[in-house]
């Protein structure tokens, strides 16, 4: 058996799933009542634990919030980008990370709706490693659906000049009013209009 594979199949010690449960709390906070809310004194009342006993997992309010924004990212890419992963190259996988992306929140049950999302409205004018961890991880998803784009430009799918940087920006434009529409008009209108804006945006495109 090779080292990684080792490694994986280890069971986690008491303080990693400690660790786990508290940021899993947290991330559902956060969705709820945003970063700042996040606390060492708020999380331990909600997870039952001593003050102390989360100091010793995160030592300042801000390890605790990275941490949160760390675990949300984990949580989205494990639901939204590696399931579409599995779809074949191409339109294909753009509509399956637009379908997890869209739905996610509530799959996850995320009372607030997406965590990324409030984090971008809730640090957009402050500055600090918050704000930047905000932007860093909306660079890595803008980027990583350019490149589901652009294999669906490779596969013939879209035409040839299709700008897979800018379809991108408009794909996530769409699920990010989606997140506003929800709360304003509701689930169901703001899905229908969604998923029509998104097939739009394809076949504009669509070669």
């Amino acid at each position: 058996m090779n080292p990684a594979a080792a490694t994986a199949l280890r069971p986690s010690t008491k303080g990693e799933e400690t660790r786990a449960q508290i940021l899993a709390a947290a991330v559902q906070q956060a969705s709820a009542a945003g970063f700042e809310s996040l606390t060492i004194g708020s999380l331990a009342e909600k997870t039952g634990m001593s003050k102390s006993g989360l100091f010793a997992h995160f030592g300042s309010k801000l390890e605790l919030q990275l941490a949160a924004m760390d675990e949300a990212a984990r949580q989205f890419t494990e639901q939204v980008f590696m399931p579409a992963l599995k779809a074949p190259r191409g339109l294909k996988r753009v509509k399956a990370l637009f379908e997890g992306w869209l739905t996610w929140p509530k799959r996850a049950s995320l009372a607030g709706g997406c965590p990324l999302d409030a984090a971008s409205r809730e640090y957009d004018h402050k500055p600090g490693p918050m704000r930047d961890a905000v932007i860093e991880r909306q660079k890595q998803v803008g980027r990583e659906l350019a490149k589901a784009v652009q294999m669906a430009i490779e596969t013939g799918e879209l035409k040839a000049d299709t700008n897979a940087t800018l379809v991108a920006f408009e794909f996530m434009s769409i699920v990010l009013g989606f997140y506003r529409a929800d709360l304003l008009i509701g689930s169901d209108e703001a899905v229908k209009l969604a998923r029509a804006a998104f097939e739009r945006l394809i076949e504009t495109h669509r070669r």
